[in-house]
């Protein structure tokens, strides 16, 4: 039996996330918090820093966004639909390629389906042009329709590109301020055979164990149904289907106090497990997650591990949003103990926090405020935005001890409570 405060623990070892870095980060902590995590979901939205990049600042601290460009560039990572458009180590790129091929039912698989069949003629002359010219943007494509914006305006070569990426014919070689630089899968991949060949993967069924398996090993912990989540590759699994793996041993099987079904664990957590178990585990990171962090975003798992009830709102009409537009989770010494609404103003050099909301029930204190306040700051200056605007805080009591605390010199170093 393990607490529920020490699976949290098991969760956050394996996510990286227990403690904060030892030292400064290089580019090949980059890839290797990649292979960790195993995917790294991809979002444009950049009020804050864009999704990816502060996913890897979580866990790595103050590192070079570039690396992450680099290491496409270097095809030491791919780009792929799984749990959404993500990021993916090189490594894996079978895996995921025998999952498009096996018709998985992505909304990408589906939309791809229909243009390619709509815009045969235009497709494949895309894909020829490509093929002899070289790679290509969607931006050096001219309009002819006049319209533009959005998801819902883009123009035909677009959408061709998107269908050719999605259908496995293109990959991404590179990314050009953020812009996806498309190319013929087989020079990315001639590229990409320098850093190693992908793992293959036999058959359908192995391909299923390898996404069973890599989403435990990913998690930590986890229950059943929310193992498929993790690389969007089926439903809901019950204990029953997990029982082949607990009779070979390809995952461990373990009772969470609180939870209504067990956990399992991969047996390459086994000292991870026992140190959990013996309360060796301490979880001591102060740092902001973003919306889309692995730790959040299925909402049913982060509610059983951490009592924390998220849902990204950027997505949803201003009207009805509850805590703001880019809310990033605030991680503090193993528990999810609030939530801000950030934007940071570059050419200003500021860090907005529109609002911040402490979990109902948590009782502020000056300890807390100087944690939460060291991870605002560090964030801060990691964007180059070291100066702090600090808006309204829930309770209003806890304003006044975190301003204190952002405008010290000590977590707050570099940072102002201005406004306050």
């Amino acid at each position: 039996m393990l607490s529920l405060q020490q699976a949290r623990n098991l969760h956050l070892a394996a996510q990286g996330l227990l403690g904060a870095p030892r030292r400064r980060a290089r580019k090949a902590d980059v890839l290797a918090a990649i292979e960790r995590l195993r995917v790294l979901q991809i979002d444009t939205i950049h009020v804050v820093a864009r999704s990816p990049y502060l996913v890897l600042y979580s866990r790595l601290g103050a590192y070079e966004p570039r690396w992450l460009d680099e290491l496409l560039a270097e095809a030491r990572i791919f780009e792929c639909w799984a749990h959404e458009a993500c990021f993916a180590p090189f490594a894996d790129y079978e895996l995921h390629r025998r999952h498009t091929l096996e018709g998985r039912r992505h909304w990408s698989m589906r939309s791809a389906e229909r243009t390619l069949a709509a815009h045969a003629r235009g497709v494949r002359g895309l894909l020829e042009r490509i093929r002899a010219g070289g790679p290509v943007k969607a931006s050096e494509f001219e309009r002819r329709d006049g319209a533009g914006g959005g998801w819902w305006g883009w123009k035909d070569e677009k959408r061709w590109l998107e269908a050719l990426f999605a259908h496995g014919d293109l990959m991404i070689a590179r990314r050009e301020n953020f812009q996806r630089v498309y190319d013929v899968a087989e020079r990315v991949l001639a590229r990409g055979a320098g850093n190693g060949t992908p793992t293959p993967v036999g058959d359908a069924a192995s391909m299923r164990r390898a996404f069973v398996l890599g989403a435990v090993h990913a998690l930590g912990i986890t229950r059943a149904r929310w193992i498929n989540d993790y690389f969007r590759c089926g439903g809901r699994l019950t204990d029953a289907d997990l029982d082949p793996f607990v009779a070979t041993g390809e995952l461990v099987r373990v009772e969470v106090d609180g939870w209504p079904t067990p956990g399992y664990v991969h047996p390459a957590h086994a000292a991870l497990l026992e140190a959990a178990r013996a309360g060796r585990l301490r979880a001591t990171r102060d740092v902001l997650l973003s919306p889309f962090d692995p730790v959040v975003w299925d909402r049913e798992r982060a509610a059983l591990f951490f009592d924390f009830d998220y849902r990204i709102e950027c997505y949803t009409p201003a009207p009805k949003r509850r805590y703001g537009y880019f809310v990033l989770p605030i991680l503090s010494r193993g528990r999810l103990v609030g939530r801000l609404d950030a934007k940071a103003h570059r050419g200003d050099g500021v860090f907005e926090v529109r609002a911040l909301y402490l979990e109902d029930g948590l009782e502020p204190s000056a300890v807390l405020a100087r944690r939460v306040a060291g991870a605002i700051a560090d964030c801060a200056r990691w964007h180059g935005t070291p100066r702090v605007r600090l808006g309204r805080c829930a309770p209003h009591s806890f304003r006044r001890e975190l301003a204190a605390a952002l405008a010290s010199s000590g977590q707050g170093k570099g940072a102002t409570g201005a406004g306050c």
